[in-house]
């Protein structure tokens, strides 16, 4: 039988099914946290959620030895890091106590155009007038879904948003940090995020029966599994061909959505993921067929 490696095309066909059932994960992950946090604060859900991560990080932290979590290379950006994926974590349990599913789930698929933008401030990434017109594009779309007027303008869009940022700020410290392990860089974000948990959770906390704690140990569990799934997914196909199939989230968030808390997206919702798709999708496009970019160096909007 031939070796998998010979078999390029199988290798990439792996890479997306993998990505697809990371995303669906991190869709099941999110649709978990939100009926959740209904019932118990934030700081509980992410605190527990953290200890759970572990029974899957355990094994690979014992593996890999526990020394090389204290051996990294630019400590300031990992540190960095860890707390722009703990702002993300936080900050969108946060906006789904208030928000419909697909309504958060509409400002992070924003996360790739802002990594876009980034990229190029940040990184002295090349970006053409093309993608600059995309990453306008995508901006109208965001603007539609906030509705930032005085009356409509709400907190939990707000923490949407923010967290989104901090969702793309994430993705441009995992590029620049690339050679950490996967195991390193998600044992610390974990850690972060369980130190955070622990410090919201304090006068909020709430006892939760045998069921509930469970069900929080499964959403680390759950999450944790998304996480390692995408990482491989990009180690076995080309990012630009992974990272479109990301907005599938969106599709996910509106099923769960509707199927577990009947929410139904509104008009603007619709039309503002709607232009943010496009211009994501665009974005993706020009990366793609642009000479001279290496697979390693298009914003990994999915990780």
């Amino acid at each position: 039988m031939a070796s998998f490696r010979a078999l390029p095309g199988n290798v990439v066909l792996a890479g997306i099914l993998l990505m697809l059932l990371g995303d669906f994960l991190f869709a099941l992950n999110d649709a978990m946290g939100k009926w959740l946090v209904a019932s118990f604060s934030v700081g509980q859900v992410v605190l527990v959620r953290s200890i759970g991560a572990f029974f899957v990080l355990g094994p690979m932290i014992a593996r890999q030895g526990v020394g090389r979590l204290f051996h990294v290379d630019r400590p300031v950006l990992q540190v960095l890091r860890v707390v722009t994926t703990t702002l993300d974590t936080a900050l969108f349990y946060a906006a789904v106590v208030y928000l419909p599913l697909a309504d958060v789930m509409s400002f992070y698929m924003a996360g790739p155009i802002y990594v876009a933008a980034l990229s190029h401030l940040l990184l002295g990434e090349r970006v053409g007038w093309r993608r600059w017109s995309a990453i306008l594009l995508g901006f109208v779309g965001v603007l539609i879904m906030l509705q930032p007027t005085p009356a409509a303008l709400s907190p939990a869009s707000v923490f949407a948003l923010v967290g989104s940022l901090a969702f793309a700020f994430a993705i441009i410290l995992s590029r620049v940090l690339r050679g950490t392990s996967d195991t390193t860089l998600v044992t610390w974000q974990t850690l972060g995020t369980l130190a955070v948990g622990a410090v919201l959770a304090i006068g909020t906390w709430r006892t939760a029966g045998g069921f509930d704690v469970g069900a929080m140990l499964l959403l680390g569990i759950v999450s944790c599994a998304a996480h390692l799934l995408i990482t491989r997914a990009l180690k076995l196909a080309p990012a630009s061909t992974l990272a479109p199939l990301h907005y599938t989230l969106l599709l996910w968030a509106v099923v769960f959505g509707f199927a577990f808390f009947g929410d139904v997206p509104g008009t603007r919702i619709l039309a503002g993921s709607a232009i943010v798709v496009v211009a994501g999708l665009f974005i993706f496009h020009r990366q793609k067929v642009v000479e001279g970019v290496p697979d390693e160096s298009v914003p990994r909007g999915v990780i």
